[in-house]
């Protein structure tokens, strides 16, 4: 039996990834959907970075893209190195092939990649901080950005005060997704998720003194304006780039030849 293209259709539209297919191809998809854009917090699947998924016999191959070709090196090669070990987690995927376009470092990070060279044995003397410090730092704003708007969703709608807030814990906080997320920033960072754990909290997870408690959400206020902004931003200029400025036009091209008839 020959095997046959079978396209899957997939597209990003206003934030969110749908598509009908093989399921072997839903489970990439949803692997790709774990990768986060450290500085926007956002997956690439649905900030439109996923530019194709091609499943072959001999495994998958997945090309990515950026708003532009001087977006920042350590960040495009976190994303294309956590792509790979997400794709390389899904059972019977095969060989993994995780592809960076139109980046002016392209070249030097998929060699380095597909060396599994690492991230210094890629850049060697041009790396400048460890890809772990990097992480962490970018974790702890989106954990900042994640707990300001639960603080912000439980003052608007009357369950905490803002004299109160030093008392608010994780489990007044209502189910849903916004509660989701913060939980999982305070994962990421090893931080307390129990329900009697205090909401606001620094980075290493000790309660902000009630004195500092206005001063700790404003500085959160625009740590998360700023990664929002800066998420807006960036789908503008993807869509400039790949889709003549239609952010609707933006789409994950899905092919699976792995079928057989």
């Amino acid at each position: 039996m020959s095997a046959v293209a079978t396209p899957v259709a997939s597209s990003t539209r206003r934030g969110a990834v749908t598509r009908h297919g093989a399921s072997l191809a839903n489970e990439v998809l949803d692997a790709l959907a774990t990768v986060m854009d450290p500085e926007l917090d956002e997956p690439i699947t649905e900030l439109g970075f996923v530019r194709s998924v091609a499943l072959h016999p001999s495994g998958v191959t997945v090309h990515l893209r950026l708003p532009t070709s001087f977006c920042s090196p350590n960040f495009a090669y976190l994303m294309v190195s956590d792509a790979q070990d997400a794709l390389r987690r899904v059972p019977g995927v095969g060989q993994v092939t995780v592809l960076l376009d139109d980046h002016h470092d392209s070249d030097k990070i998929n060699a380095g990649i597909a060396a599994d060279a690492g991230y210094l044995g890629t850049f060697g003397a041009e790396a400048e901080e460890s890809l772990d410090a990097l992480r962490l730092t970018f974790q702890r704003k989106a954990h900042t950005a994640a707990m300001e708007r639960c603080v912000m969703a439980a003052l608007t709608s009357g369950s905490a005060r803002l004299e109160d807030l030093g008392c608010l814990t994780l489990g007044d906080l209502p189910a849903g997704r916004t509660k989701e997320a913060l939980l999982r920033r305070r994962t990421d960072l090893g931080l307390g998720v129990a329900p009697d754990h205090p909401v606001v909290v620094d980075e290493h997870g000790v309660p902000v003194p009630d004195d500092e408690l206005p001063l700790r959400l404003r500085l959160a206020t625009s740590v998360r304006i700023s990664i929002e902004g800066n998420a807006h931003f960036c789908r503008g200029l993807l869509a400039t780039r790949y889709a003549d400025g239609d952010a609707t036009a933006i789409t994950t091209q899905v092919t699976d030849t792995r079928s057989t008839s």
